[in-house]
């Protein structure tokens, strides 16, 4: 796949770029490695003024850093504001915590003296999707780094003018150089790297065969690994629930980066006795949505990223349908423009056992299951490989109960839109991954936990 820019919204190439040479790359490893031997002794004070750099620039910048976003892979102007608000909220959350995350636990044993001290283990490679192309980044760059780690981006090769900005943003921050190296390379390269002895760990947010061949190649040398992969998130509506704000966010949930989220609500899965009115909710909100421009204020819904995403999402739909699955609203590609539109879609009678059970539907498209009860709708919840997100509604505490114990994923959210916090760990289970991101479980991810014992 190509290194370039092409405007989604267009079709249009706007720019390419070359990718690096082998003797570039090992090059790029030598300035990470001798970068982190002079880095890892750098104090927590001075990672956490080069941190808050970092967030000061980004939002002073934040119209630029969005307008490259929207520009790169499609999202909305307003939404990619909001993502460059919250990259620099991570970075300001971890130049407060990261000293007491990682300081020293005492432990009492026969010792005169134990603890637990955490150290960081050297370069990190991060390989990143182009969905969140600045979020997913600093979701990675903030604890890593004020961990005393150094690291290494292979960006998706449709935003790469996202990821030479964020590594410009960090020299200009101040952090020394080669703390944070953008790597334009294909795929191919990624097994290499990680190969290198240099390398000490890999993290990988995308998809399935993704994460599959990254986690492959780092266990024959025996590195770790952090994988945070697909989502195919329920959406659980049960009677007692509140249903006109439960719609709304079911909205939101499904449209979230124009349906482009591993986290966005995908199946909506809704007790019989408010299924029909919420299905005729979720279709006039659905309707109502705005498609078109990402740059316009007023724009709800833009493109997708990529030809492909929308060849692959329409052939899903179709295959959907001839299985005997209906369309409410939306189902066909828009012909009458430019670019990778597709609309605002809900299918419903989806037939059991059907592919569109098991899938990740990654676009606008929202599959509607009708249950009798909240056992019925548990199991379809957990009826798929994935376990990353879930929303549940309901006002009934054993219920809300049943479903925080039940569900099988990595976050739960009673009445509220699944979305990721630097306040709190994030990841999934089963095929969605493993290891957190986030909180302080996030920034242990990639430290040397260390016993210390002295008498």
């Amino acid at each position: 796949m190509a290194i370039a820019t092409i405007n989604p919204a267009t079709g249009e190439l706007l720019k390419t770029f070359e990718p690096l040479k082998d003797a570039e790359i090992v090059a790029k490893l030598d300035t990470a490695q001798q970068a982190f031997e002079q880095y890892r002794k750098t104090s927590f004070e001075s990672r956490s003024l080069w941190m808050q750099s970092c967030a000061d620039i980004l939002e002073q910048e934040k119209a630029e850093f969005a307008s490259v976003m929207t520009l790169e892979m499609g999202k909305t102007y307003k939404a990619a504001l909001g993502e460059v608000q919250k990259c620099a909220a991570v970075c300001r959350y971890y130049a407060e915590h990261a000293a007491g995350f990682l300081a020293d636990v005492p432990v009492k044993t026969d010792a005169s003296d134990s603890f637990v001290r955490y150290q960081p283990l050297g370069v990190i490679l991060a390989v990143m999707p182009w969905n969140f192309p600045f979020w997913q980044v600093f979701r990675f760059v903030a604890p890593t780094l004020m961990a005393g780690n150094v690291g290494l981006l292979k960006h998706a090769s449709n935003v790469p003018q996202c990821a030479l900005a964020i590594e410009e943003i960090i020299r200009r921050a101040g952090f020394p150089t080669g703390v944070f190296q953008t790597l334009l390379i294909g795929a191919v390269k990624v097994a290499d790297i990680i190969a290198d002895d240099r390398v000490k760990a890999a993290t990988l947010t995308g998809s399935e065969p993704a994460g599959a061949s990254l986690a492959a190649a780092a266990g024959k040398q025996i590195k770790k690994t952090l994988l945070e992969l697909g989502g195919s998130d329920p959406f659980i509506v049960l009677a007692s629930a509140d249903l006109e704000t439960a719609v709304e966010t079911a909205t939101a949930a499904r449209m979230l980066n124009n349906g482009q989220s591993c986290i966005a609500a995908k199946r909506f899965i809704v007790v019989e006795a408010i299924a029909d009115k919420f299905e005729q909710l979720l279709v006039e909100k659905f309707e109502a949505l705005k498609i078109g421009d990402p740059m316009h204020p007023d724009t709800d819904l833009g493109p997708l990223a990529t030809p492909d995403l929308l060849k692959e999402l329409d052939q899903q739909v179709q295959a959907c349908v001839k299985d005997g699955a209906k369309v409410l609203t939306g189902g066909h590609p828009l012909s009458d423009r430019p670019g990778n539109f597709y609309p605002p879609t809900i299918i419903t009678k989806i037939p059991p056992g059907s592919a569109a059970e098991q899938e990740e539907f990654f676009g606008p498209v929202a599959l509607l299951f009708r249950v009798p009860d909240i056992d019925a709708a548990i199991k379809i919840a957990n009826a798929t490989p994935f376990g990353l997100g879930a929303s549940a509604w309901t006002t009934n505490d054993q219920e809300r109960d049943r479903l925080i114990e039940e569900i099988e994923a990595g976050a739960v959210f009673i009445n509220g839109m699944v979305k990721s916090d630097p306040r709190l760990p994030f990841g999934g289970i089963k095929r969605s991954g493993y290891g957190r991101e986030l909180s302080i479980q996030g920034i242990q991810e990639f430290v040397n936990v260390k016993t210390v014992w002295v008498k």
